[in-house]
């Protein structure tokens, strides 16, 4: 599953984000007693105790352990690490509700921001910390870590999800280059089919890797402005933006010879056995989906940057879409040292800390691309240079999980059906609006 697996499987591949910016961006306490993580001086924090929750287990555990202790080296405080597991709100509950929670947690998506304020256990963040974040981030992350305008919570590790990897071999033998725009990759693939490759590897039983899908095509097309409006369901999926991005996949969903064993077969394919169809069994040429389809492809037997290649998600519209996942640091104890780790983490110092470890991607635009550990993880990062303010966050993310995050259910069955059948545009318009409707009562 996205959201629960997609952290994980990173944790064995370098993807990062290069950032420009070369202004300092720490940030001094402004009042007295204030515990900043970046001041300079005595180590302030010396004594205190933190604990801190997040998903993480395994090599991504010992990673964030790793900023953890510079954190400690800087500020003296005592850091304790504990993994929420995959379902972070079933660890969280019960904490919350016998008045325990840790300082600092780690949620798996920003929606979770706004239903943990509703019950009030989180803290908004101090004035430092924010002073932090708009040194180092675009207006629209800070929004998303915003509730009625107070500010709660940072993304401090993301997701490169506007990628489409292909099998270098089998763009050699059909002579053709990646794509830069949406007709070149519509012009590739049928190259690629005449030369006896399906071209496209859709994990159609993974619904969530079609809201992906939708999502970059719609960013795309529609633009950033109508993108944050679908997300937050201002204008309805019956708007005739919708439309135009569903036609736009249709390109590819409606032509058998475009997929891997038919649709039929891509209806039965989840991720990663997608992956594995386009480097294990070399079946098809390319799989539609995030930077950590690395890892996938390297368990498959092929070299990332030789076999293994990606190009960033070709413009199907004016945007250039550059689309992110990620976990977003809050405080649920208003204490010095929780704002401090906070603050610690959405500074530059601490992105880049982080960025000399694999398995990380930052969206702070001001960690320095000489800090990421390899030539992929600078070219992943300069999609997001390029993309500028455009950069968003995963829309289905955004959305109430009974719309955008339940299997068989709400966008992620629509955009399956849609697959099936893509001759009813209209339809699958109204659908989604049902669905969106019953989700945002």
């Amino acid at each position: 599953m996205r959201k629960g697996s997609a952290a994980a499987i990173l944790a064995g591949l370098a993807v990062a984000v290069a950032a420009c910016g070369n202004a300092p961006t720490t940030t001094e306490p402004t009042a007295a007693g204030s515990a900043s993580a970046t001041s300079g001086g005595a180590k302030s924090l010396q004594g205190v105790k933190i604990e801190v929750a997040a998903k993480w287990t395994g090599a991504e555990q010992k990673n964030f352990e790793q900023v953890l202790k510079a954190f400690t080296d800087k500020t003296g405080a005592e850091v304790t690490y504990a993994s929420t597991g995959e379902d972070t709100g079933a660890y969280l509950g019960p904490r919350i509700q016998g008045n325990n929670p840790p300082d600092v947690a780690i949620l798996p998506q920003p929606g979770l921001v706004e239903q943990y304020v509703e019950q009030n256990a989180l803290k908004p963040l101090t004035p430092e910390v924010t002073a932090e974040i708009d040194a180092n981030y675009t207006p629209y992350w800070k929004e998303l870590g915003s509730v009625d305008g107070k500010v709660y919570g940072v993304l401090v590790k993301a997701a490169h999800k506007s990628l489409v990897w292909y099998r270098s071999q089998a763009f050699e033998d059909a002579g053709v280059q990646a794509p830069t725009n949406w007709d070149e990759l519509m012009k590739a693939a049928q190259t690629v089919a005449d030369s006896g490759t399906p071209p496209f590897s859709l994990c159609g039983a993974s619904g969530w890797t079609l809201t992906d899908l939708f999502e970059n095509v719609y960013l795309s097309t529609a633009g950033p402005e109508n993108y944050d409006k679908l997300s937050d369901h201002e204008i309805p999926w019956t708007d005739p933006t919708v439309g135009v991005a569903l036609e736009k996949i249709a390109q590819i969903a409606s032509k058998s010879d475009y997929l891997v064993d038919g649709t039929s077969g891509t209806m039965q394919t989840d991720f990663p056995t997608c992956v594995t169809k386009v480097y294990g069994t070399d079946k098809a040429a390319m799989v539609i989906e995030a930077d950590f389809v690395a890892v996938e492809a390297v368990n498959a037997g092929a070299k990332v940057g030789e076999e293994a290649k990606y190009f960033p998600f070709p413009k199907a519209g004016d945007t250039t879409p550059v689309v992110l996942g990620g976990d977003v640091a809050v405080a649920m104890k208003d204490t010095p040292g929780a704002m401090a780790l906070v603050q610690f983490l959405a500074s530059k110092e601490g992105g880049e800390v982080w960025a000399k470890l694999p398995g990380y991607l930052s969206p702070n635009k001001n960690v320095s691309p000489d800090n990421y550990p390899d030539e992929l993880t600078k070219q992943l990062g300069q999609t997001i240079v390029s993309a500028g303010d455009a950069v968003r966050y995963d829309m289905s993310d955004l959305a109430p999980s009974a719309f955008g995050g339940t299997d068989g259910k709400g966008e992620w069955k629509v955009l399956q059906d849609f697959v099936r059948d893509p001759s009813d545009v209209k339809g699958t318009q109204e659908a989604l609006e049902a669905e969106a409707a019953k989700a945002w009562k």
